[in-house]
């Protein structure tokens, strides 16, 4: 352990190595294994709470004055003992809330902190940690204006991390007032946060600044363009509303700041500048901390696509690293398996910010929810080991209805965009031709096939227009019990009951509404989805107006996966034009040609894949009851 990771240690902060003690009135916690250390809640007194704006450098708001942001703070009294940080940056804390409870920042009569969302302040100061929660420039109580996911949002959160360092100016009042230093901290510090929130974390360890020990990303982005794109093709919404938003009505000195987040983001689905410097992966070679990353398979706000390319890159990089992946959406753990992660993220924190050798490092890399509740653990995750399967698709006997398997396709299939259809109106009947797609099938699989991984689609297409959209699905067919991610809760409920989580004080309660998990029987589960513009074929910064009646190439991406589909299950390929769950449709819809010679997918399957499929169907297609279809989700999808 580096010299500088011990200085906590020898700074007077108590590391008993014991099992862990619950608060009064919380909820029993595990005890850690034989031997397992963990820091213990000594620290008693009443916090200290204030709040210190930090310059971040930068003048977003054009007014002539650096722009401070607002860092709230709670750290231990009564002690001279130096401590790290635990930090969460959001734009969240005064418009719309934080966690499952959507619990906001509250302040007492001369404006101090009181109220901290979530648990970490309550939990974890008495255990020897300060809790920062940061404002990001234009939210709440600081300066300057919202870029979503642009220079503004990184810098006034890495400029907090400075400041903790000694290396930024802080003050005690958000104009004037007299300068701050924070010598009550060792200057190691922990990023965690949800989607939005773990989205800063990304792009602040992207940045490689000193001090940042380890993030923890809930559901985050790693490329804010694709969380308003996919391979040219538009969501329907845009990272203006999401300023406007967070801002809470707007700014008026702001309006330099949204225009260029109108200008930049044109509604072709075009990569623009813009985008690419709100893409974190090609940074990820800075990333100095290790990353704990948490990401629900069912999250169609959020898409696992994130997590895979950021794994992937963090991975070249040789970053240590950890995950969980649920088959929620987009919760947080917090809600999907509390006891557990508050006992993880404990261990976690105490290795990478108190120095403590307490092994979680040589633990289980990766656990994966395979069934409602149900986790397996391997030491590495196996989306690292998968090898690229290609399976061809081959017209059937029905037209529109083929098969899927490893030997190379010939023919032709064809379909007509239909705006008013999406991917369940084209997965509910996988016996049953439709005009509005095509759906190629292997037989029942021999052996289990694990996909874990990105994937992609290959088309050779022939537009009947100048315009066509694209959207791909990968389904598995056959029955299951699952977390019902597509219902209002996203694959939870809230109980009857709470539990409580550290210290509650005055204006700041430590419990929490406890949850369950949600399930749902159903025939078939869309397993990973792409969507692409066909006039971005050769550049995705550069559409080009399509010829109608003539063959183009283009390969575009399906979202990250990591799925065990049965032996006995069909896995099947889907291919159609607009998703009305998803993208807006082409301006001039039109039919679709499909030369399958040239249409393919390729899937990053665990062990390979052509001992697993078959290429006949002998017991006919699948068929799905119509009381175990999946519906249209219930879920939000305009905001990380």
């Amino acid at each position: 352990m580096p010299e500088a990771r011990w200085s906590a240690l020898l700074c007077g902060i108590p590391l008993v190595v014991a099992a862990m003690t619950p608060q009064a009135g919380a909820t029993p916690q595990p005890t850690p294994e034989p031997g397992v250390g963990v820091s213990q809640p000594v620290f008693t007194a009443e916090p200290v709470r204030e709040t210190v704006w930090v310059e971040t450098g930068l003048d977003g708001d054009g007014d002539g004055v650096l722009d401070r942001v607002a860092a709230d703070i709670a750290r231990p009294a009564g002690t001279d003992a130096r401590v790290p940080v635990i930090m969460d940056a959001s734009p969240y804390y005064s418009c719309c809330g934080r966690g499952n409870e959507s619990e906001r920042k509250t302040y007492d009569d001369q404006g101090r902190p009181v109220g901290f969302p979530l648990f970490y302040d309550n939990y974890f100061i008495p255990r020897g940690y300060a809790t920062v929660l940061v404002d990001l420039a234009g939210t709440n109580r600081s300066q300057g204006c919202v870029d979503v996911g642009g220079p503004s949002d990184v810098t006034s959160a890495r400029a907090v991390v400075d400041w903790l360092n000694g290396r930024a100016k802080g003050f005690d009042s958000s104009d004037g007032g007299r300068p701050v230093e924070a010598p009550w901290t060792t200057g190691d510090v922990g990023m965690i946060g949800k989607s939005y929130d773990g989205t800063i974390a990304n792009g602040v360890a992207a940045t490689g600044v000193e001090g940042l020990r380890t993030i923890v990303p809930i559901g985050a982005i790693s490329s804010w363009y694709d969380y308003y794109r996919s391979d040219g093709v538009s969501f329907g919404f845009d990272p203006v509303g999401l300023a406007r938003t967070v801002e809470e009505g707007g700014r008026p000195d702001c309006d330099p700041a949204k225009h260029n987040l109108v200008d930049g983001a044109p509604a072709n689905g075009d990569m623009t500048p813009l985008w690419s410097e709100r893409n974190h992966v090609p940074d990820a070679g800075n990333v100095r901390a290790s990353v704990f990353a948490v990401h629900g398979q069912g999250d169609l706000n959020v898409k696992m696509l994130q997590f895979g390319q950021w794994w992937d890159a963090l991975a070249r990089g040789g970053v240590e690293r950890k995950v969980w992946l649920s088959q929620t959406g987009h919760v947080d753990p917090f809600d999907f398996r509390r006891e557990e992660w508050v006992r993880t993220l404990h261990r976690w924190f105490d290795h990478y910010l108190l120095g403590m050798d307490d092994g979680i490092e040589k633990e289980p890399a990766a656990s994966v929810e395979r069934a409602p509740d149900q986790w397996s653990d391997e030491p590495a995750w196996g989306g690292e080991q998968a090898r690229p399967t290609t399976l061809h698709p081959r017209p059937g006997s029905t037209g529109g209805l083929g098969e899927l398997g490893p030997e190379p396709g010939r023919g032709s299939a064809s379909f007509t965009d239909d705006p008013r259809l999406g991917e369940y109106d084209w997965a509910a009947r996988p016996d049953q031709p439709s005009p509005a797609r095509t759906l190629f099938t292997t037989g029942p699989l021999e052996q289990d096939m694990r996909i874990a991984g990105t994937g992609s689609v290959t088309v050779a297409a022939k537009p009947g227009t100048d315009t066509a959209h694209l959207s791909a699905m990968l389904v598995d067919y056959g029955p299951a019990t699952t977390r019902d991610y597509l219902g209002q809760g996203e694959g939870i409920r809230n109980t009857g009951t709470e539990s409580c989580w550290g210290e509650s004080r005055p204006g700041d309660d430590a419990c929490y509404t406890d949850t369950e998990a949600t399930r749902s029987d159903v025939d078939f589960e869309i397993i990973a989805r792409g969507w692409a513009d066909l006039a971005n074929h050769e550049s995705l910064s550069d559409e080009r107006p399509l010829r109608p009646g003539t063959p183009y190439e283009m390969t575009f991406r399906l979202a990250t996966t990591d799925h065990v589909v049965p032996a006995g299950h069909r896995l099947a390929l889907i291919i159609g034009g607009t998703d009305k769950e998803f993208i807006v449709a082409p301006s001039r819809p039109g039919e679709i040609g499909l030369d399958l010679s040239g249409t393919s997918v390729t899937l990053p399957v665990v062990g390979g894949a052509s001992p697993h499929t078959t290429a006949t169907s002998p017991a006919g297609p699948p068929v799905v009851r119509p009381d175990r279809a999946p519906q249209q989700p219930d879920v939000q999808l305009n905001r990380p």
